[in-house]
């Protein structure tokens, strides 16, 4: 398209915004006119230009300090599990098994399933035991990441204000519940950037168990950030990406001549209207003629020796279970991906608690170790964080042969990156039920999480209609340095 052509194409859709547009139609005209006049001024750019020189640039000024983790893998066990069948022994409740829960906990609480009904105290159906040199008590149905209890923190006195799973989700993601804020993969990808060129910078992968919960799309949304930052869900079976390979007698070349001209003419169009959602688009198509060549490698598990593929338990790789996974997600930390998120959807037990989570812990526990393991063996572990925990926790209370949701007091725990090891955190009440001491809600959390990428998150911003957003929102929030290396 010739210069005549472009100016008689934008004279063209003048006209008819002007009609279609008539309260505004003036303006638009006018606006139309400058950007025109702007756009001549300069050739459209190549798709080298449009990209820039790295595909994830962090933001001017980032980090605030210097940091202590570079990369982020959150072990996510969708559904909440139990803290007092995992992380948070309780002796009392214990003694308390079968007897009437005292209402002096619950009286004026908000419960989910339970409001309203006879409140049954019920023990752990496990045991605990101490591990490591530092002796922090877990469950023994997490024997292998037991043994690694010298490298974790235990925090036992998390609360979150949301009590059913896609708004307690989305609070543990966005720290907010309404919809269009940015996730914290997100966040991270938007302030910090990433390290590979060829791989998205946040990658979301999912896998199941006994008490699945569906896990929406929204948990690794941009929002309200350009669409570029979004997590990319990888397929957990078969081809980590679909259609990655060019069609039937297209050669690279070819690819790469169409690719260039798509991106000539999204140039184009990004000289002529301000929208974001343009660079997203050339960032992406960029972004998916790489990945055209990097993911096969990625997905090829042909260099891990058997030993590795035993330590995970993977038996097949691809197979959508989360040892494959956990496999996949150091492969991609090593090539630099910034922000990885594995779901595992099975912590939901209502009914069936005993076998439900007996499986569950059984089907992450030894992928889980593998992971700090393969990390800490390859020197990434320092500052590499891991965080493993749900959206929620369990009542201490019965629902039939399970718990309820519960939001006063549950369990998770880090590892790496800057983070104290060997330690616990916080503590719940004598039964599990509300935080005896050191609270941490999910924002001091994030806020915690940001201080160990060297980020204050009172500066980390988007404005968004004349608000500057944040992860940690409008509530005070502080970083909780007793865990902090």
């Amino acid at each position: 398209m010739d210069n005549a052509q472009i100016d008689r194409a934008r004279t063209d859709w003048a006209r008819r915004t002007f009609l279609s547009n008539s309260f505004a139609g003036i303006g638009t005209f006018a606006l139309a006119s400058l950007l025109g006049r702007s756009s001549q001024a300069m050739p459209a750019p190549s798709a080298s230009e449009s990209t820039g020189e790295h595909p994830w640039p962090s933001l001017p000024g980032l980090p605030h300090f210097a940091p202590k983790a570079k990369r982020i893998v959150h072990l996510c066990m969708a559904g909440g599990p139990s803290h007092v069948e995992s992380l948070d022994p309780k002796p009392e409740l214990d003694r308390l098994d079968g007897k009437a829960f005292p209402e002096s906990f619950t009286a004026g609480q908000q419960l989910a399933q339970l409001q309203g009904a006879k409140l049954i105290a019920r023990k752990s159906f496990t045991k605990f035991r101490r591990w490591g040199e530092s002796g922090l008590e877990m469950s023994e149905l997490f024997p292998h990441t037991g043994a690694h209890a010298d490298d974790l923190c235990l925090i036992r006195s998390m609360t979150t204000e949301q009590i059913n799973h896609d708004t307690a989700h989305a609070f543990m993601n966005t720290g907010s519940i309404i919809k269009g804020r940015p996730c914290m993969g997100s966040w991270w990808l938007y302030g910090l950037g990433a390290e590979t060129e060829n791989l998205p910078g946040y990658v979301v992968m999912t896998s199941s168990g006994p008490g699945a919960q569906p896990v929406s799309a929204r948990q690794w949304s941009a929002g309200v950030l350009p669409s570029k930052y979004q997590g990319v869900a990888f397929q957990s079976s078969g081809a980590p990406v679909h259609y990655i390979g060019n069609p039937s007698g297209v050669c690279q070349s070819t690819q790469r001549q169409v690719i260039d001209e798509v991106q000539r003419l999204n140039g184009m169009l990004a000289r002529d209207v301000i929208d974001p959602e343009i660079d997203t688009r050339i960032a992406q198509y960029e972004m998916a003629f790489k990945m055209q060549a990097a993911v096969p490698e990625l997905a090829d598990m042909g260099t891990e020796s058997k030993e590795t593929l035993e330590n995970y338990g993977v038996k097949r790789p691809g197979d959508g279970t989360y040892a494959s996974n956990c496999l996949l997600a150091r492969r991609l930390l090593e090539r630099g991906v910034r922000f990885v998120q594995l779901y595992h959807r099975g912590w939901d037990h209502h009914s069936n608690l005993v076998s439900g989570f007996t499986q569950s812990a059984n089907d992450t526990d030894r992928p889980t170790a593998a992971l700090l393991q393969d990390l800490k063996e390859r020197g990434l572990l320092e500052d590499t964080l891991v965080l493993w925990g749900g959206e929620f926790g369990r009542t201490p209370m019965a629902q039939g042969s399970g718990r309820d949701h519960h939001i006063n007091a549950f369990s998770v725990w880090m590892a790496g990156g800057g983070v104290q090891g060997g330690m616990t955190y916080g503590s719940s009440d004598e039964l599990g039920y509300g935080v005896a001491e050191n609270e941490v809600p999910v924002r001091d959390l994030h806020a915690t999480m940001l201080h160990l990428f060297g980020v204050d998150h009172e500066r980390l911003t988007a404005r968004f209609q004349g608000l500057d957003l944040k992860l940690t929102g409008v509530e005070p929030s502080r970083v909780v340095k007793e865990i902090i290396a």
